[in-house]
């Protein structure tokens, strides 16, 4: 309604304003059950995605204009009754289909006509969610990594991949935590670009103490394999030989999101060095609920293995944002046993009460022992996908519960 500004305060807009302000006040009496707005379908699309929502069938009483482009338009559910001065098309049934005169169309029909093109490019429907009886409990290692080099303001590497969305808020929380962020932007348009891009990897890596490959949807993420392109550019073999030297010199890397995924196909998690993966290796999988998540969630500082989480005590509790579509780890019992018995399942989901759960929001993905985040066997390797570079005085204040894990903190007094 606020947006028909005064200058246009013609008598169209005049009774376009009157009648939504009719169903505003409607749905605040609770007299409106749902609302949409027809878009570029038309009323065909917008009844079909109400009807689908709830499995609610619809049945058409006249002859409707189905596919003309109603932009602006509102089509609502009223409860009977409610005097509306809108055209009537129908009433809802309990029959899961639609009746346009003597043509009936089950719901299901048009759920496979929407989904079924793009199924195997964009899944709705994923397997179920895997579940274990592997037990874990809480670690606390006796001995943690540190480095031998000491290093005052240690340098961060930081890659940002087309689609990468995390590298500023990242490269914030580095110097805010005493490090110096280095942003280097991947350039892939030419040969040439990419050799320049090569170069500049090699040179960064030799001279840094951290890598962290941040959040994002690199190179569109693609379907089936989110981080395909990061974990491509990182196996350039003058790359990959340069970050094992990087980790010779007790170098950290953190990858988070996106950057988790990379660390997965890389084989840098678990297994702490860029190798080819075996057919049983971990992995990230298509949340359970077949699309991408994003909201707040609670994760447990389960192992204190890690340099990474240094500034917790095991057992600590945070509420951290997660925004993806592939996050869901997956690994068959026997990895699961090492990595529990290794201390490298480092934080997991939990509820309101803090204990790791299959359910759904608060095991956002459906990962298997609710596993967040894992780490490779000397916890210097860390992948997760809560974002904990989303952190700051005026952000999610609404929201209760812990947000800062400290990870960049104890990045820098790893080297102190």
């Amino acid at each position: 309604i606020e947006c028909v500004r005064d200058e246009y305060n013609v008598p169209e807009f005049r009774e376009l304003k009157r009648k939504f302000a009719a169903v505003h006040q409607h749905i605040g009496e609770r007299k409106i059950i749902s609302a949409i707005s027809i878009g570029v379908g038309g009323i065909a699309e917008a009844i079909s995605k109400m009807a689908i929502g709830n499995d609610i069938g619809f049945r058409f009483e006249e002859s409707v204009r189905l596919f003309e482009k109603n932009y602006g338009s509102l089509l609502v559910e009223a409860a009977a009754g409610v005097e509306l001065d809108f055209t009537e098309l129908g009433e809802t049934i309990a029959a899961p289909q639609i009746e346009i005169g003597d043509v009936k169309i089950t719901l299901d029909e048009i759920k496979r006509a929407w989904s079924e093109p793009l199924e195997k490019i964009f899944p709705t429907r994923v397997e179920p969610q895997t579940k274990s009886d592997v037990k874990v409990e809480l670690y606390k290692a006796e001995v943690r990594h540190k480095a031998k080099l000491k290093v005052a303001k240690p340098k961060v590497f930081i890659p940002v991949f087309p689609g990468t969305n995390c590298e500023h808020e990242s490269a914030r929380c580095w110097r805010y935590a005493g490090a110096k962020p280095v942003e280097l932007v991947v350039r892939n348009l030419t040969p040439a670009a990419i050799e320049e891009t090569v170069a500049a990897f090699v040179d960064e890596i030799r001279n840094s103490q951290i890598i962290m490959i941040p959040g994002g949807f690199s190179a569109g993420d693609e379907p089936d394999g989110s981080g395909k392109f990061i974990a491509a550019m990182f196996s350039n073999p003058r790359i990959a030989e340069e970050v094992a030297q990087f980790l010779q010199r007790d170098g950290l890397i953190l990858g988070i999101c996106n950057g988790f995924q990379a660390l997965i196909r890389l084989g840098l998690l678990p297994y702490g060095e860029i190798r080819t993966l075996d057919k049983d290796s971990p992995e990230l999988k298509y949340n359970t609920i077949g699309r991408h998540v994003s909201r707040m969630v609670r994760t447990r500082v389960t192992s204190n293995l890690s340099p990474w989480l240094s500034g917790n005590a095991v057992g600590d509790v945070h509420t951290i944002a997660v925004s993806h579509g592939e996050g869901r780890f997956f690994a068959n019992d026997e990895w699961l046993k090492k990595l529990a018995a290794n201390g490298q399942i480092a934080t997991q989901y939990v509820d309101m009460d803090g204990n790791p759960t299959d359910e759904f929001p608060d095991n956002p993905n459906g990962s298997v022992l609710a596993i967040e985040g894992i780490t490779s066997a000397d916890g210097r390797i860390f992948g997760k996908m809560g974002h904990s570079e989303r952190i700051g005085d005026n952000v999610c204040k609404n929201v209760p519960g812990n947000k800062n894990q400290h990870l960049f903190e104890a990045g820098v007094n790893y080297f102190s």
